[in-house]
């Protein structure tokens, strides 16, 4: 995934800052780089990084710990909290997608984005949001619950399936402590890693 926060202007979008999947195996979330919760984290270490940079961060702190709860950043002080929209692009823009889970990441991270709970993961028309469910997908529990399945009923799939899980020394007890632990490490230190310079 890559995430961008970005303004218009005629010459082209300037880009302000941006967040990689690929940056959080830095953070201990070393493989499952495109699911829901890595899509959540990158959305987090977006959020943290760009009010970092704009010198918001310790103002607008976000959610600590992800409850899976609707959260909208209200004004702290004298600044306004920074405001993005989002604007998906071709993604597809149904209940429960990726790219709603980049929004999350971001809301929670401190940034106001205008959203509704209805295009989390655990809304439904009937029963409305479920916030449990939601905070479970966050931490990627559907992955552990998939693993623990999948290695009960076919060894071989399950092998074939999350052979870098298993190369990681990750099972399905480690998977919701690793992405804690990576977003308490992304709120640490949000900030991108310098290049060394090519000789």
């Amino acid at each position: 995934f890559k995430f961008q926060i970005a303004y218009s202007r005629i010459e082209g979008d300037v880009i302000v800052c941006s967040a990689y999947s690929h940056e959080l195996p830095r953070y201990g979330i070393k493989v499952g780089l495109t699911n829901y919760a890595s899509a959540y984290a990158t959305g987090l270490l977006l959020a943290r990084r760009h009010l970092l940079k704009i010198g918001l961060a310790e103002t607008y702190k976000g959610v600590e710990e992800a409850n899976g709860d609707d959260y909208n950043v209200e004004k702290e002080g004298e600044r306004a909290p920074f405001r993005a929209v989002l604007d998906v692009g071709l993604a597809r823009t149904v209940t429960g997608a990726k790219v709603f889970a980049v929004m999350k990441g971001v809301a929670d991270g401190g940034i106001d984005v205008p959203h509704s709970e209805t295009r989390f993961f655990g809304y439904n028309s009937e029963t409305k949001y479920n916030a449990e469910a939601h905070r479970d997908r966050i931490l990627g529990k559907h992955v552990a619950d998939y693993m623990t399945l999948l290695k009960e009923q076919d060894e071989d799939a399950y092998k074939r399936h999350f052979s870098r899980f298993i190369a990681a020394n990750i099972g399905p007890d480690d998977i919701m402590d690793m992405y804690k632990k990576a977003h308490e490490a992304i709120r640490n230190n949000p900030a991108r890693e310098a290049k060394e310079p090519k000789e």
